[in-house]
């Protein structure tokens, strides 16, 4: 009868230090990647850019103007965007599809909404809905535009 409760014993303790090492474990690796994404946090945004409202494409096929909606970005509240598209040359961009993405690089994390174009507005406007930023710092704001002519994007840097 001691022989069994001593090897029961055994088996229980060894059970115990491996929920202790694994936890240990998980503990240790929360711990690194809280450090190595709070140093981020402390990070300054990369020196000079560009936060202007207008701003051509990547490969230089679109010109893009954002208009938010009262004309400055509100911290917490719901709002849109009018998307202003046109040619290199000045021409308006007609019947594009035009998805968009965004977050802030330093947080590591997207936007906190899922904004979409919704309609045409004519004239190479576009209503953007669903535009929402949580907090201030630095976000990017990234429209990728298809039309017949080709695919192409455009990224727009804030600071809220």
């Amino acid at each position: 009868m001691i022989g069994y409760a001593f090897r029961h014993l055994g088996v229980r303790a060894m059970h115990i230090a491996l929920i202790a090492r694994s936890t240990l474990r998980v503990v240790v690796v929360s711990t690194a990647l809280a450090f190595t994404t709070g140093c981020m946090l402390f990070a300054r945004p990369p020196k000079n850019l560009d936060y202007s409202r207008t701003r051509r494409s990547e490969s230089g096929a679109y010109l893009a103007t954002i208009q938010p909606q009262g004309d400055t970005i509100p911290k917490g509240k719901l709002h849109r965007w009018t998307l202003h598209l046109e040619t290199s040359s000045g021409q308006p961009v007609h019947g594009a599809q035009i998805a968009v993405d965004g977050g802030m690089p330093q947080h590591g994390h997207g936007l906190p909404t899922k904004p979409r174009v919704t309609r045409p507005l004519g004239a190479g406007d576009y209503a953007v809905e669903g535009m929402k930023f949580n907090m201030g710092g630095w976000w990017v704001v990234k429209f990728r535009v298809a039309t017949d002519a080709g695919r192409d994007s455009i990224v727009f840097n804030l600071k809220l």
